[in-house]
């Protein structure tokens, strides 16, 4: 019996929750000091501008590294690798608990981003090759807690400590679970995946760095500086024709740092595509929603965390519920309806006004979350399960890069559009308001201040529910993506129609 297949017959789970518990901690820092960087402003004296960087940073060094894992995967043990990334992971923690500086902390921030890059790209790669395709949905499925119920929880968790205790706390928490994460690693941890003897390129790294960081970096940047900046454009175009000699070369090596011809495979592709147009959908929640909550109605950082947290919690409950499904149904009819429950709700965050109340918003959250929860994973393991096993490491990678750059891009889109449609509506609102406003409330400062005030928030308001009616047409894009998706078969073959719905058991039996 082959390697492969003992593998498959009893899956390490011991070694899976030790990357599990190491991914965890690593994603959760990405969204963990958002709440916090107002703080951070105070103690160390420095602007909006500056303090930016502290997830700017962390997000360039991931859209860096996370091309890059690929190669990684390939040439070095899963062993070596989760033990040098939870290292440098837990050494920028501690640097950044104890940072005198707002240089330090920077500096430490990167050190944790070059650990935590290489995390989601190992575990879901580990999880590939641990289990057969019949039974890949529930274990991916349970991988969704870290992709999705991580990153939601930041916010919270950062809102709650920061409300109580110092900034510094966010890193004091992480650091024991860290520390023991990388422990039990060095003790038990053994390798799974197949090594080969490549060689990195160089060039194909330069490449990679440039084309995927400006980009990040461009878009990330376009939101709150304009699409005019120079900074913005500049590093747009510089990125864009980075990826492009990038692919080039690629198809044109034996051995790429990353494949891109796993193209040629239709549900790989297809799977892609709808993932990258379902998170730029996905962002209009995570980022359109606190504005309204915290600018609009006046709630508090706390507030707009513990409106997401039902939705994170309901996510993570359904991530491995989900998986089973996904094993049984395949991706297609968990995709149709999820993408049609994520419409509708959308469609309603379209029609925000000031009267809305928190229960309504906070459960209207959660049935979206339940939607996105049936479509993200199932959709992309399926495309994962028609690539050969040397190729994981680069779907893997192809799948995480483009999620952190079609984020980026989401983000720039939507705030683009709220801007540009609350400062047009703005100035219609304000030129009527002149016009039917009599003098004597027009010699009033303080007649003038709450008129401005009210305008502007009325404004915001129009511009956020636009952005939100943006984002359900994107997600009718994503559903009609969704009725080409095929089932995938245990030998990485599209399966015929008449037997899309055969479960795992049937499977193995046939075989």
């Amino acid at each position: 019996m082959s390697q492969e297949n003992t593998m498959h017959n009893k899956p390490p789970y011991g070694m899976i929750a030790i990357l599990f518990i190491g991914a965890f901690v690593a994603i959760l820092n990405e969204t963990l000091l958002n709440v916090a960087l107002p703080s951070i402003m105070t103690e160390f004296k420095v602007d909006a501008t500056a303090v930016q960087w502290l997830t700017t940073g962390y997000m360039l060094i991931n859209g860096i590294l996370i091309p890059a894992s690929a190669f990684f995967i390939q040439r070095f043990t899963n062993r070596s690798l989760f033990l040098t990334a939870m290292t440098l992971f837990t050494v920028g923690t501690i640097l950044a608990s104890i940072s005198p500086t707002f240089g330090v902390l920077l500096a430490a921030r990167m050190i944790q981003a070059s650990g935590s890059a290489v995390m989601m790209p190992l575990l879901m790669n580990v999880m590939l090759v641990a289990f057969p395709v019949e039974k890949r949905g529930a274990a991916m499925g349970t991988f969704g807690l870290v992709m999705v119920v991580a990153p939601a929880l930041g916010p919270t968790l950062s809102g709650w400590v920061v409300e109580h205790y110092s900034w510094r706390m966010l890193f004091n928490i992480v650091i024991p679970i860290a520390i023991l994460s990388l422990v039990i690693g060095i003790f038990k941890l053994k390798n799974l995946t197949p090594q080969r003897a490549i060689k990195v390129d160089i060039f194909s790294l330069i490449l990679s760095s440039f084309g995927f960081g400006g980009l990040l970096y461009g878009f990330s940047k376009a939101g709150s500086d304009g699409w005019t900046n120079p900074f913005v454009y500049g590093s747009i175009i510089i990125g864009a024709l980075s990826v492009i000699g990038l692919i080039l070369r690629q198809l044109r090596m034996d051995e790429p740092m990353l494949e891109f011809r796993i193209y040629k495979y239709s549900m790989f592709a297809l799977s892609s595509a709808i993932s990258i147009v379902l998170a730029i959908a996905m962002f209009s929640g995570m980022i359109l929603l606190p504005i309204y909550v915290q600018t609009i109605r006046g709630f508090s950082p706390m507030d707009a965390g513990l409106l997401m947290l039902p939705g994170a919690l309901v996510m993570g409950l359904m991530s491995p519920i989900t998986g089973r499904l996904f094993d049984k149904y395949g991706a297609k009819t968990l995709g149709i309806i999820g993408l049609i429950i994520t419409i509708v709700t959308t469609f309603y965050f379209s029609k925000l006004d000031m009267e809305i109340s928190f229960t309504s918003l906070m459960v209207l959250f959660a049935i979206r979350s339940f939607g996105m929860s049936m479509v993200m994973m199932p959709i992309m393991t399926n495309g994962l399960n028609q690539l050969p096993q040397k190729d994981y490491p680069h779907g893997t990678a192809m799948n995480n890069t483009l999620q952190q750059v079609s984020g980026a891009i989401g983000s720039a889109l939507l705030i683009t559009i709220m801007n540009k449609h609350s400062k047009a509506e703005a100035e219609e609102l304000m030129q009527d308001a002149m016009a039917n406003m009599d003098s004597s409330a027009m010699t009033s400062k303080q007649g003038m201040a709450e008129m401005k005030t009210h305008i502007l928030n009325e404004a915001m308001l129009h511009g956020i529910n636009f952005s939100f009616l943006v984002s359900t047409f994107i997600a009718i894009l994503a559903l009609i993506l969704a009725f080409f998706i095929r089932r995938v078969g245990p030998d990485g073959k599209i399966m015929k129609k008449g037997k899309s719905n055969m479960s795992s058991e049937s499977v193995t039996v046939s075989d």
